[in-house]
């Protein structure tokens, strides 16, 4: 078993004005990672923030976090180099979005990031799957992208333990309404790499939260790993 239990606070949930401390904040309190969605008001209605912020932030938290960037774009391809430059280290697209996936694997390794691949609720898993050995994460979203505190869909489970069966050292993220009232479902579904916004970075003790989804995962990690 090759993957790990990881969470990855989604700094979208966080207080704006003041992202940079945010993120260190977040870290400190255990994360694993930081999960930063990338809007364009075009594959999704909402805008966010692009590469210019990417690279402010890491300036400003140093060179240890890991950026996990989740593109909602509708052309992918125009952000790979922008966001390898501003100190993006791992690119996670749409497969909506592109006709190509292949080319755009291959160009988001050659500048230097991991690859992550994304699907909404409605495209199936098998769509994924011919990608699954050339990626480092599939990203089984649990609500529509594109607004937080949406309600999770517990009928996106069957996608990652379908995924998690096929291909057992795969890092297999959840994005969407995860917290701690859902986490168990994920955590026994497969999901390693939990991406979860308000429940931890709204919660007045984030680090014990983080500590709770942690744990849930890797409890569920074990499980699997007995039973087999």
């Amino acid at each position: 078993m090759s993957y790990s239990a990881k969470i990855g606070p989604s700094i979208l949930s966080s207080d704006l004005a003041c992202l940079g401390s945010e993120c260190v904040r977040m870290m400190e309190c255990g994360a694993d990672y930081l999960h930063l969605d990338v809007m364009d008001g075009h594959f999704v209605p909402n805008i966010t923030f692009g590469h210019p912020m990417v690279e402010c932030l890491r300036n400003c938290v140093g060179p240890d976090p890991f950026f996990d960037m989740h593109m909602m774009v509708s052309r992918p391809e125009q952000w790979v180099k922008p966001m390898a430059a501003a100190g993006a280290n791992q690119y996670t697209f749409h497969l909506e979005t592109t006709t190509n996936a292949g080319n755009l694997i291959k160009e988001i390794r050659e500048s230097g990031m991991k690859v992550g691949l994304a699907i909404k609720p409605g495209t199936t898993v098998e769509e994924l799957a011919p990608w699954a050995g050339q990626i480092d994460m599939a990203l089984v979203m649990t609500v529509e992208p594109g607004f937080g505190g949406q309600k999770f869909m517990e009928d996106m489970m069957p996608k990652v333990s379908w995924l998690r069966s096929q291909f057992p050292s795969l890092d297999i993220e959840v994005d969407g309404g995860v917290g701690p009232s859902t986490i168990h479902k994920c955590a026994e579904a497969g999901a390693n790499m939990i991406v979860s916004g308000s429940a931890v970075v709204s919660s007045d003790d984030p680090r014990s939260v983080i500590t709770m989804l942690r744990t849930a995962v890797s409890e569920a990690m074990q499980k699997r790993s007995l039973d087999r």
